[in-house]
């Protein structure tokens, strides 16, 4: 049996000063029902992906609140945290409720409010989803974390600091044609590497933005899809697994083996390779972590990613198109809502409905990390 995506909506990811955590969240959910055409009847059970509703809105019970604000209870409604991957996880139970036979219609969201509070605070909930007793309590923030990966790969593959920035410039004039981004403004080499530093060797440029949104999805059986639509798009394989929180806990801290072994199972499940995979959507919250995700995936061997980023093979129309919606970088980064809208972009994708930033895929991937990769996420999509 396989799960078919039926609906898709998505927010304007950005600084959303008149819309509440809510709002958000319904403004997804009602375009995603209108677009599988279906009655909200027809929904059975609920998954919210949410890293921390409780510190940025002072929110918890977020699945019953979001139920009830939705219109849908008394469905059972499911909240999934996993930091930066609890889009990806949420996704991820949907399917797997679809596939043991409890369901065969349910909503997958994820939703974040993280523009409401200061930048310091901010700052402080993301690294919660750090080692607090070996990282966080001595100071260390998630650019610290990925400054520290990103000058290791740069020491043992030569990685330069102008092509860490070539993957925030792609993924910017990428962003340029998706209608939800947060950022629609083309940024050269220069403009990168002159930004203000944040963390040697990363800089403002290389790292993802302060994002309010919200993404859904509705899945449903094979046999009910077939109801509603003639050309599903397929989930035909997930794949989940974890590392250390801690970076000094790590065999190779340039080596996301979370994400290896998460698409691995992928891979087997859907009966793909790495080399069949047309689109991805990569968890890129700073530069360093696409070359991390591309290599990890198996697109290009450990250590290669930024000479193939470099060379043009992660542009739309090269070997294979990372983030075209613009990715975390220039898309936005409402932390529970990633995951789920990385979906929403490779269905669009393999519809032929990416305006202007259409990729002509049939096979597509999302890679959803938690933290600094101790949790990965990976799912593959197939056009039906």
């Amino acid at each position: 049996m396989r799960v078919a995506v039926i609906g898709v909506g998505l927010t304007k990811f950005g600084e959303h000063w008149d819309k509440s955590f809510t709002d958000l969240f319904v403004e997804a959910g009602v375009r995603a029902i209108e677009d599988a055409g279906i009655d909200g009847k027809d929904i059975e059970a609920m998954f919210i992906g949410n890293m921390s509703g409780g510190r940025f809105i002072d929110q918890e019970h977020i699945s019953c609140l979001i139920a009830d604000r939705a219109g849908l209870s008394p469905i059972p409604s499911t909240r999934v945290e996993a930091a930066c991957a609890s889009g990806g996880l949420a996704l991820r139970q949907g399917v797997m409720s679809i596939l043991s036979g409890f369901h065969d219609v349910v909503v997958v969201g994820g939703v974040e409010k993280m523009t409401d509070i200061a930048t310091e605070r901010t700052t402080q909930i993301l690294a919660t989803a750090s080692d607090q007793e070996w990282e966080a309590f001595l100071g260390v923030t998630f650019p610290s974390l990925y400054a520290m990966i990103a000058r290791r790969h740069m020491h043992e593959f030569g990685t330069t600091r102008e092509q860490l920035a070539l993957v925030s410039v792609k993924n910017h004039r990428n962003a340029m044609k998706n209608p939800y981004a947060q950022f629609h403004r083309e940024i050269t080499v220069e403009d990168v590497l002159n930004s203000p530093l944040v963390a040697d060797p990363l800089r403002l440029l290389d790292c993802s933005p302060i994002s309010d949104g919200a993404a859904c999805l509705i899945l449903a059986s094979e046999d009910k899809a077939k109801e509603f639509t003639d050309s599903p798009v397929w989930i035909i394989g997930s794949g989940q697994a974890s590392s250390t929180i801690a970076l000094h806990d790590r065999k190779n801290i340039v080596v996301q083996e979370a994400t290896i072994h998460a698409s691995r199972e992928a891979y087997k499940r859907a009966k793909k390779e790495p080399k069949d995979i047309e689109v991805a959507e990569v968890h890129d919250a700073f530069t360093i972590g696409e070359i991390l995700a591309i290599e990890a995936l198996g697109f290009f061997k450990i250590g290669e990613g930024g000479r193939a980023t470099e060379e043009g093979l992660t542009e739309i129309g090269g070997k294979v198109a990372v983030n075209p919606s613009g990715g975390l970088k220039a898309k936005g980064h409402p932390v529970g809502a990633t995951g789920v809208a990385q979906a929403v972009e490779i269905v669009l994708q393999l519809r032929g409905e990416a305006h202007g930033r259409n990729t002509n895929a049939d096979v597509g991937l999302t890679h959803n990390v938690g933290g600094s990769g101790g949790t990965s996420v990976v799912h593959i999509f197939e056009k039906g």
